[in-house]
């Protein structure tokens, strides 16, 4: 007996549980087909493909009845595969859900995650149609509800406000008084000899460099380095899962949530530092991760006399395209 797939909603975006199943929604304007993949390991293959046939202004969606959080997906959006008029649709990758709430795994580069044939002479224009979904990550299913205990921002007035910029990782990792097994966490920066630290400061806020999901490109990996900074975001919606004591499969939200009203409990406002101008694919030589994958004229600044190419005003290969209302 095959799965129960109900029409579902478009809004809001993303994969969003009620409590009896999944609602999964995706904004597309130029794909063609789009397909939903369920996983069971963050290392294979998909165990199953869902075609999502409603469309509600230019948004895909659709609702598996009796899902739960923890389960892993992602998608395959078909469409022309045309780098000249700015089409960049693949669906040999698995792409992230830009409105994921967390992410699951790590990209491996051994796997063709380049939506061209590496080494062809043509680049970008030479379509590779490999499966790269057990080298991917995969966005996981979040359970929306958190106890919140009634938690409020401090909103310290700003001409009161002592602002401290930090990493989550290597503020934790260097604080000699917090538990090892916290250290380089969301739970570490949670402890109490971190927040005794900041009081003893006269902190009033915590600035946090890059939390967001981000990648580990692969000219760094090549070399045996790792993006330690994290200004090359991959997923807005997602916490750094690298942070996270908690695993990767949801746990990282809850531990993050956890870190915000603890902080909050004790006075500390908590600031985000992130970048919305470029995300993580690059340009029209990088990967194929999630926007690229989804509907690339939406999402991406393209040169207006060459498609092809990214309008590059951030030196990082892309820019995003806020004039678009979706974007």
């Amino acid at each position: 007996m095959g799965r129960t797939v109900l029409p579902g909603r478009p809004y809001p975006q993303g994969a969003t549980w009620d409590g009896s199943g999944v609602n999964f929604a995706l904004y597309s304007e130029r794909a063609e087909r789009v397909e939903l993949c369920l996983f069971t390991d963050a290392d294979a293959g998909e165990s199953e493909k869902i075609e999502m046939r409603e469309r509600t202004a230019f948004v895909w969606h659709c609702y598996l009845p009796g899902l739960q959080p923890g389960q892993l997906y992602g998608y395959r959006v078909h469409g022309p595969y045309d780098p000249p008029q700015g089409l960049r649709f693949n669906p040999a990758k698995l792409l992230v859900d830009p409105y994921a709430r967390a992410i699951a795994g790590s990209v491996n580069w051994d796997h063709p995650v380049f939506p061209y044939k590496l080494g062809d002479p043509a680049e970008d224009l030479a379509i590779d149609i490999s499966d790269d979904a057990p080298g991917m990550q995969k966005c996981v299913v979040v359970n929306p509800y958190f106890d919140w205990e009634q938690d409020r921002s401090p909103n310290t007035p700003l001409s009161d406000s002592v602002i401290y910029e930090l990493h989550v990782r290597g503020f934790t990792k260097r604080h000699p008084d917090v538990p090892e097994e916290l250290r380089g966490t969301y739970a570490g920066l949670a402890s109490k000899p971190a927040i005794q630290y900041l009081k003893k400061l006269g902190i009033t806020a915590v600035e946090l460099m890059p939390v967001h999901a981000f990648l580990n490109d692969k000219t760094l990996a090549d070399k045996g380095l790792i993006n330690y900074w994290g200004y090359n975001t991959t997923n807005f919606f997602s916490p750094e899962s690298r942070y996270s004591g908690s695993g990767d499969l949801g746990g990282q939200v809850a531990e993050f949530r956890a870190m915000v009203k603890t902080l909050h409990r004790e006075g500390i406002e908590v600031i985000l530092d992130v970048v919305y101008n470029h995300t993580s694919e690059g340009n029209h030589m990088g990967p194929t991760l999630s926007f690229r994958g989804i509907d690339n004229t939406t999402y991406y600044r393209l040169m207006p006399d060459n498609a092809r190419f990214y309008m590059d005003y951030t030196g990082t290969g892309n820019s995003l395209n806020v004039r678009n209302p979706r974007s």
